[in-house]
């Protein structure tokens, strides 16, 4: 009788454990995307030069992370004597202080405008230096800056589109497009490269004659238009002249969840807008998978795909720099930008979540702009 007791006792003590470890589980928070970016490929922060003086940081209003910045920053040896001025408002703050010399860092949520690096060359005579700090957000509530994704009807069986055919679905011919300020007739195209129909794209049957009802938000000016001009048009901004726009500020619903809600209605549409308002609309529509150009493989996006910049619409956020050409880097912001691509300023991006860090080959290639 006692071994079977002794017996009863410690299985009740297992069970008991077993549904206490189930219990935390299950009350415990759902571990965001942003905890499993692997940075032991980016190198850990080494100083190399003695800090001194004041770095000041005007731009967007993400302060939490540029103070998390901030504070490491001064807490590694010979950085312990940095000061910060921060001026962080909104995002056109950043060139508003380069532009007046009361910035050393302008800090974006998103890349320049236009008409921001117009006013600095017109002032300076060359361009700003640019630095990409993390990838735009995916689907977490927190994010930022998320990249546009591509969406049709459910039934649509498209299986994914290149870039070129989305600059034929969403443009129109052109003369050419911006690189950077300056006009080139490089991304010039003609009428014939004009995407119409599904039966362009290669669909058959029923839909080989049926008209592509293009959906898109803001072309004038948005986050997300200025990608598509970019990385679509190759620089340039003229629109597929059938589009139709749903423009920001209705009252009843979101503008965001109008483009949903339309392409879930209409069997021959496409639209773009960013995954967490797909996923929060809950309709039944598809989301395409991209290829950079014909013959690449097509890429889904996803918080890792964005992360590893395989996605083609991945977006990111910058810094901006008051360098002239040829000169160096002052010693106190130079090593504030190499901090803020290490492992421990990356670090802190995920800590954030607002953005994606970057990969290893992306902080590699922001590093050398440095010198």
């Amino acid at each position: 009788m006692k071994n079977t007791m002794s017996v009863s006792f410690h299985a009740g003590w297992r069970t008991r454990l077993l549904l206490l470890a189930l219990a935390a589980a299950l009350l415990a928070p759902a571990r965001s995307p942003a905890e499993e970016f692997d940075l032991s490929g980016i190198p850990a922060y080494k100083p190399k030069d003695r800090v001194q003086g004041v770095i000041r940081i005007w731009g967007n209003d993400v302060v939490n992370l540029v103070k998390c910045w901030e504070v490491e920053f001064k807490s590694k040896q010979f950085n312990y004597e940095a000061r910060f001025w921060d001026y962080l408002l909104t995002t056109p703050m950043a060139f508003a202080g380069l532009a007046t010399g009361n910035a050393d860092i302008g800090y974006m949520g998103h890349s320049w405008w236009h008409s921001d690096l117009k006013g600095f060359e017109a002032m300076n005579g060359y361009p700003p230096l640019e630095i990409k700090y993390a990838n735009g957000s995916f689907d977490d509530p927190k994010g930022s800056t998320p990249g546009p994704v591509f969406f049709v009807h459910k039934s649509n069986p498209l299986s994914g589109l290149t870039l070129d055919q989305l600059d034929g679905i969403y443009g129109a011919e052109r003369t050419g497009g911006w690189e950077g300020t300056r006009w080139t007739t490089a991304a010039a195209r003609g009428p014939e490269k004009n995407i119409r129909t599904w039966g362009q794209l290669g669909l058959t049957g029923q839909w080989a004659d049926k008209p592509i009802h293009v959906y898109g938000l803001d072309s004038v000016l948005s986050n997300w238009s200025d990608l598509v001009h970019k990385v679509v048009f190759k620089g340039g901004t003229k629109w597929n002249p059938t589009i139709k726009e749903v423009v920001r500020g209705g009252v009843e619903t979101p503008a965001d969840v109008l483009l949903v809600q339309a392409v879930h209605n209409d069997p021959y549409g496409i639209s773009f807008i960013f995954m967490k308002v797909i996923k929060d609309a809950k309709l039944d529509v598809r989301v395409l998978p991209l290829a950079a150009k014909a013959g690449d493989p097509y890429i889904m996006p996803s918080a890792q795909s964005y992360h590893q910049n395989t996605y083609p619409m991945n977006n990111a956020v910058y810094l901006y720099v008051n360098r002239p050409p040829g000169k160096p880097l002052p010693p106190r912001i130079k090593e504030f930008l190499r901090y803020v691509l290490s492992r421990e300023g990356q670090a802190q991006v995920v800590k954030d979540r607002t953005w994606i860090p970057l990969n290893p080959a992306q902080v590699a290639e922001e590093l050398k702009k440095l010198d």
